[in-house]
């Protein structure tokens, strides 16, 4: 059989993937059955050439038959773009997930340097530990952050550090964080540094969407009725996580849909 290529999100040719269609749908959830049925019916439909992107849609729309609540889960990725198309919403929801964690946490802050100030997405305090938090959102697919980020992100972090503006006692870190994948260069750097990184599949087994998936951190946008209009109006109302959809506070919101989002988000969380 002649080799499939499929052209990722870089732009990039390479071999299709039987084990990573079936291995995706299985991380979300589906029975093996059920990930050898989506795996093989999409090999028998791809042709040279055609996206991961296309990939993408297509197993979701095999899994939307099969299994909703993998459906919405496997979505992820694309739910903490819908975040957009300003980085304001997800650093919100960045900032729910480290206040759940025990941090006190304070947003849109302006901390003096020795040269000038600066507005840090947030800090998030816990006993004598200081996150000083950089967040970076990246809409379109295949986005990273790169090594210039890193080193604005540390200068900055340098210039706050020589004003001594925190409490001496206290022990404080940068820590940068997005939705996207970092460069190689830009691990390298912070981790020389001394930054600590919080990325998609970044760091390795404990990333961005790991730490999702385990704590049920999942962004209001995972719904499928819940488009980036209306994620906006609910985060401004407080509704920032998916499961905050099955909270009483839920009950005054005033939106469209709200029936068909309570429904999801019920099928989402369904045992």
């Amino acid at each position: 059989m002649e080799k499939i290529y499929v052209i990722n999100l870089r732009g990039e040719r390479e071999p299709f993937s039987f084990k990573k269609v079936y291995q995706s749908a299985r991380n979300v959830g589906a029975s093996k059955e059920v990930a050898l049925k989506i795996a093989r019916k999409i090999e028998k439909e791809v042709f040279d050439g055609i996206s991961t992107s296309q990939i993408f849609d297509r197993i979701f729309e095999l899994l939307l038959k099969e299994t909703p609540q993998s459906a919405i889960k496997f979505n992820l990725k694309k739910s903490l773009e819908k975040l957009g198309p300003t980085g304001f919403p997800f650093e919100k929801f960045v900032a729910r997930i480290f206040e759940i964690e025990g941090f006190e946490v304070k947003m849109n802050q302006i901390i003096p340097g020795c040269c000038v100030s600066y507005e840090i997405d947030f800090l998030a305090k816990k006993e004598n530990f200081l996150y000083i938090a950089e967040c970076k959102f990246r809409r379109e697919a295949g986005g990273r952050v790169d090594l210039k980020s890193a080193l604005a992100n540390y200068a900055r972090f340098l210039d706050i550090q020589r004003r001594k503006f925190f409490d001496t006692k206290m022990e404080y870190k940068s820590i940068l964080i997005t939705n996207a994948k970092f460069t190689t260069e830009a691990i390298k750097y912070s981790e020389c540094v001394g930054v600590e990184l919080l990325g998609w599949k970044y760091p390795p087994g404990r990333g961005l969407e790991r730490l999702i998936e385990k704590n049920n951190f999942y962004p209001i946008t995972i719904l499928p009725s819940v488009t980036g209009q209306l994620a906006k109006e609910l985060i401004s109302q407080g509704i920032v996580l998916a499961k905050d959809i099955l909270e009483k506070k839920f009950e005054k919101v005033k939106i469209p849909k709200k029936d068909r989002i309570l429904s999801e988000a019920k099928i989402f969380f369904a045992k």
